[in-house]
């Protein structure tokens, strides 16, 4: 019984070792992974510091956050295409590099402003628009360089593992910011975000260079209407993409309605609001764990089912009757939205062409994130001028609502290639990615056809 019990041990720490996390056998994402979890961590300690503190500063605290978030990604909407463009053209490390330098300065700037108590509703708003610019760069160019540190064939774990820590810090974060603001204020959470963008500067420097898997530099600089084209060209991922653009514009707006909720519904102070956020993040930690098993492309369905079930648990959570139930409900919105953008994600990303890789993921942020200002700004209005849970309602039954317009377009995309196989474009799946029967299924690659 003893040996028994010794061996399944064994074979649960091979699981968690050779499943779990395979990724981290790789020196330069062990590095990277590092440097994000304490950079993430400080980001989400700031991002509850920074609405903690517009809700203190206005007399309108949905307007205002509207207007902050609408401010912080409205940069996504119109540069995100192009910072892909610079991730396909440019060194990912060096553009990571420089953009950490000066999200951490910006911190910092904002981090003396609240200390010497000088801080109004403009500099957040100034703040806001600044790191928005920085992340359209970072965002697109963040998510191709991990295709680059581990290959296609890990890049399913260690993106599910990207999104693990992600949530980690989404936990660790906002616990540790409530406290720290309720005792201190908002000053010491945003300069310690601000440090900790030295973290993921370091472990970007410290990389090997030669174990990177860079990709062929075209011989014509890269084109957005190319990128654009090539999309355009693949119903398979039209129909992701749409559904990512609806459930981005009206569901994904937590950093606005999870406030809203917590100070005009339960009236709570900054360490409650702090674990409501913290509940969220924890269902969206237990679904990035749960993904890192996956080893090859997820289907349509499962893309639409996530949508589905997010936007139902969503509807639910604007509906809680209690402060614990709200925790519990947010958890489980948090585990289906994360569950849904990992399989977007790979979706998309292990269907794409590695030499169009940044401009797809470009687009994949832009729609995902881009459109959160639209949501944003109409979210805030509807919480304004009827009930933070307003904002829940709408958001969840829009989205499973776009989850059944996505099953419907996908039917008939499928019907399409059955009657005509040739009107659907083939997945662009590398064979390393994919699973053995879809490699054997795998036509070549076509190149994109080049234009003005």
């Amino acid at each position: 019984m003893g040996r028994g019990g010794a061996g399944a041990a064994t074979a649960s720490e091979e699981w968690i070792i050779d499943g779990v996390f395979r990724s981290l056998r790789v020196y330069n994402f062990r590095l990277f992974a590092a440097g994000q979890v304490l950079s993430v961590t400080g980001t989400w300690m700031m991002f509850t510091a920074q609405d903690w503190l517009v809700l203190s500063l206005s007399d309108h605290p949905g307007t205002a956050l509207g207007l902050v978030t609408a401010l912080q990604f409205t940069p996504m909407l119109l540069l995100t295409l192009y910072g892909g463009r610079l991730a396909d053209r440019h060194d990912k490390r060096l553009l990571l590099t420089g953009a950490n330098l000066v999200a951490g300065l910006l911190a910092l700037a904002l981090s003396l402003l609240v200390f010497t108590g000088s801080a109004r509703l403009w500099h957040i708003c100034a703040f806001a628009l600044a790191i928005g610019l920085v992340n359209a760069i970072e965002t697109p160019t963040r998510m191709a360089f991990v295709s680059e540190l581990v290959g296609p064939e890990l890049l399913p774990n260690a993106s599910a593992l990207s999104a693990g820590y992600f949530n980690i810090a989404r936990v660790v974060g906002p616990a540790a910011a409530g406290p720290l603001i309720a005792g201190f204020g908002s000053g010491p959470a945003m300069a310690i975000n601000a440090g900790s963008y030295l973290a993921t500067v370091a472990g970007l420097r410290l990389m090997r260079p030669a174990e990177i898997h860079r990709h062929a530099r075209p011989a014509v600089a890269p084109r957005i209407v190319d990128g654009l084209r090539y999309v355009l060209g693949r119903a398979d991922l039209v129909v992701v993409l749409g559904l990512v653009a609806t459930v981005g514009l009206v569901g994904m707006n937590f950093q606005l309605t999870v406030p809203l909720l917590a100070r005009t519904v339960f009236h709570a102070d900054a360490a409650a609001f702090g674990l409501l956020t913290t509940g969220l993040a924890a269902g969206s930690l237990l679904a990035a764990l749960l993904t890192t098993g996956r080893r090859s492309r997820p289907s349509a369905m499962m893309v639409i089912v996530s949508a589905f079930a997010f936007g139902l648990l969503e509807a639910a959570t604007g509906a809680s009757p209690t402060y614990p139930a709200a925790i519990g409900l947010l958890a489980l919105t948090g585990f289906a939205s994360l569950y849904f953008a990992q399989a977007a994600n790979h979706r998309i990303q292990l269907g794409s062409d590695p030499s169009y890789r940044g401009r797809v993921m470009a687009l994949y942020s832009l729609i995902l994130q881009g459109t959160t200002p639209l949501g944003s700004l109409g979210v805030g209005w509807l919480a304004e001028h009827h009930s933070a849970r307003a904002g829940f309602y709408v958001g969840g039954l829009a989205s499973a609502a776009a989850a059944v317009a996505a099953w419907a377009a996908n039917r008939g995309w499928a019907s399409a290639s059955a009657a005509s196989p040739l009107a659907a474009s083939p997945p662009a799946v590398p064979p390393s990615a994919a699973s053995p029967r879809e490699a054997a299924e795998q036509p070549p690659v076509q190149p994109a056809v080049g234009g003005s």
